[in-house]
């Protein structure tokens, strides 16, 4: 099984691009994750991804956030939001089951510097996060969690650290909330696999940015100890990324192959 996240910064916008890179890696994708579609969950283009054979479940939000998941095998066990009217305004997670293994799609806030209200709301969504996973999940039963955690878990994730350091991504608050995640029981995919990579998953759209490769990992798969032995590789495919037409995401798709 293949799984991919990607946050694709609109749906509309990327449906072109995604469709060709499908196309481009002769549809391999399994179960793809997307995040930021800042589009309502019925606006979704279901009916081009079902074409393809995915059955697509959407928590969509107008102009800002919303996930899906789409799987070329059934989906059981739909989850959106965490249950909690207040949290779920903003449209950033959505689960699923796949035969006995639970994914979990994830797109966590933005945030800004300390001492602003995104700062707080990033932290504190972390924390609700954690708190609603441990409620919900045995972390020894199989399970994938996949998105965009806007995190860059060490310096090695970041092209400079020097350049970088104070900035939204790499705060220590921030990274604290991130292992406080692992630490429920899940194992960062890319960094166990190659533990001195130097690659990142998101690149501004300045400076030609991707064409130097001034990037940040931010984008993750994490799963169990359990599944570690069925992990055979995680790549990120930069391909949708150094697009001109139609016009990339930010965003690079990360993807893991297990053998299930």
């Amino acid at each position: 099984m293949k799984i991919c996240t990607f946050n694709v910064n609109s749906i509309k916008a990327r449906k072109d691009l995604l469709l060709d890179w499908l196309a481009h890696r002769e549809h391999d994708i399994d179960v793809l994750c997307l995040q930021e579609l800042k589009q309502i969950s019925e606006n979704f283009p279901e009916k081009e991804f079902k074409q393809l054979g995915y059955q697509c479940e959407v928590f969509g939000q107008k102009t800002y956030n919303g996930v899906a998941i789409c799987s070329k095998f059934p989906l059981t066990h739909i989850s959106r939001g965490f249950g909690d009217e207040n949290w779920d305004r903003q449209s950033r997670i959505i689960s699923a089951k796949i035969g006995n293994i639970s994914v979990i799609n994830i797109y966590a806030p933005h945030g800004d510097l300390p001492g602003t209200e995104k700062f707080e709301y990033k932290q504190s969504w972390y924390s609700k996060l954690i708190e609603h996973l441990s409620g919900n999940y045995v972390f020894t039963d199989p399970l994938i969690l996949v998105g965009d955690c806007n995190v860059a878990r060490t310096d090695i994730d970041v092209y400079s650290p020097e350049e970088l350091a104070g900035t939204i991504g790499t705060l220590p608050e921030e990274r604290n909330a991130f292992e406080n995640l692992l630490n429920l029981g899940l194992i960062d995919t890319f960094r166990h696999l190659y533990p001195e990579n130097k690659q990142f998953t998101w690149w501004s759209y300045l400076n030609a940015s991707i064409w130097r490769d001034q990037g940040m990992r931010i984008d993750y798969i994490l799963t169990v100890e359990n599944l570690l032995a069925q992990l055979k590789s995680v790549d990120i495919d930069l391909w949708p990324r150094k697009r001109k037409i139609p016009a990339p995401s930010d965003h690079a798709p990360l993807i893991a192959e297990f053998t299930l």
